[in-house]
């Protein structure tokens, strides 16, 4: 059985986490290959819950939280080979029980849309998003 548990983000191997990425479709959306850049996104997030199976990395939930009022996860990548087990409801089981009081808040993947609902997540229809500048 895997173990999902809250790590440092910028402890962790960044070409591990990008090969995770990959593995899961989520390196479609995210600039894994610039190296630089990914391991800021993974050294900026202050709350960070890592799946393991024997040591292998299969899952991943990077969230920026206040603790109090809201945590945003940004990220949440499952290697497609054990996707449907579980290791996603538990990867948010975890990251919701290290900020136990904060709204969690996700923009989903849109291969994703269907499988929040079924999972307790509400959608919210004033959400808005903006490009970064370059």
């Amino acid at each position: 059985m895997w173990k999902c548990e809250p790590v440092v983000g910028s402890g962790l191997d960044v070409a591990e986490v990008a090969a995770l990425y990959r593995a899961s479709t989520l390196a479609e959306r995210r600039p894994v290959d610039d190296a630089e850049r990914f391991a800021r996104m993974l050294a900026g997030a202050n709350l960070v819950i890592a799946a393991r199976l024997d040591g292998r990395l299969i899952g991943i939930a990077r969230s920026i939280t206040d603790g109090a009022y809201v945590t945003y996860l940004s990220d949440i990548a499952v290697d497609a080979e054990f996707q449907r087990r579980g290791v996603g409801r538990d990867l948010i089981r975890a990251t919701r029980e290290a900020a136990p009081r904060a709204k969690l808040v996700l923009l989903s993947a849109p291969a994703a849309v269907d499988y929040y609902p079924h999972i307790g997540f509400t959608r919210h229809e004033s959400a808005w998003t903006r490009d970064a500048l370059g």
